[in-house]
């Protein structure tokens, strides 16, 4: 099999070239906006004192050392993630002073060989969309976690209903080359907004009990981090980073107006469109 026909190739450049170097400039706000959903998987995946849980693409490692600490020096929490950046931000994170129950590991949980029936949780935070095969990366998933095992992990639902997530696109639209619209189903932000298609990719994995249901989180960030966040991330942050400086000049003016309306005081506040999914191995 060539590079390019390996399995999430496009992804796997996308996220050690591109968006994750990125994304680990960006750790800390990200966590900050991202805080509620790292809180929610603690409290409702935790399987138990020094037991194991799985972390799927876990980024800056956040929600891996989260769990780690709920689950003691007994247990073990394993981020994995597909982008290096990322887990070598994760790791330095873990050395200086995460637990010791925190491990991660540079793999592509769709092919990676885990140990069997090993996890008595698996748990994701807008880490699972990206599979180019979701069936066959649930179901090498589902071999790794113990029978009985939880899975929970929060996904976006559809663009149209995340107007803040799309809003930096829409608005420098005009200043820069124009974005093909992804194919339907296509792995990215909002591969699994359809509820119907997340049930069948679980149910034809192996996993039972499937629950997916509507969340709609209130998220936070600071107006200091707006303009940070918004001239950075996604695919229109990528190309204005390479764009001229009148370029960037011109959409942080456009990017400023199409936020303003979500700004309250010091903060801009908005809700998070997402599915809540559960289910059991």
């Amino acid at each position: 099999m060539s590079r390019s026909e390996s399995p999430n190739r496009q992804q796997a450049d996308q996220w050690n070239q591109v968006s994750g170097p990125v994304w680990v400039e960006q750790q800390a706000l990200l966590d900050r906006m991202l805080a509620p959903f790292a809180q929610r998987l603690v409290e409702e995946a935790f399987p138990g004192e020094g037991r194991k849980v799985l972390d799927i693409g876990c980024g800056a490692g956040a929600t891996t050392l989260a769990m780690a600490e709920r689950l003691g020096p007994g247990g073990l929490c394993l981020g994995v993630d597909i982008s290096a950046p990322l887990i070598a931000a994760a790791r330095a994170r873990a050395t200086a002073g995460g637990p010791a129950s925190a491990a991660f590991a540079l793999a592509d949980a769709q092919t990676f060989a885990f140990e069997r029936q090993a996890f008595d949780a698996v748990i994701s935070r807008f880490g699972v969309m990206f599979f180019d095969d979701p069936a066959g990366a649930f179901g090498n998933i589902r071999a790794a976690a113990a029978p009985g095992a939880r899975l929970a992990f929060a996904a976006w639902r559809s663009a149209a209903e995340n107007p803040f997530m799309t809003a930096a696109a829409r608005a420098t639209a005009p200043l820069l080359p124009p974005q093909p619209p992804p194919a339907p189903d296509a792995p990215g932000q909002f591969g699994f907004a359809d509820a119907a298609r997340v049930r069948r990719i679980l149910e034809e994995s192996g996993w039972r009990q499937v629950r997916i249901e509507p969340l709609d989180e209130p998220c936070v960030i600071s107006d200091d981090d707006l303009m940070t966040y918004v001239m950075n991330m996604g695919p229109s942050g990528a190309a204005l980073r390479a764009a001229d400086a009148a370029t960037r000049d011109k959409a942080r003016s456009l990017l400023e107006a199409a936020f303003r309306p979500y700004v309250d005081g010091d903060h801009a506040r908005f809700i998070a469109a997402c599915w809540w999914v559960t289910a059991r191995a």
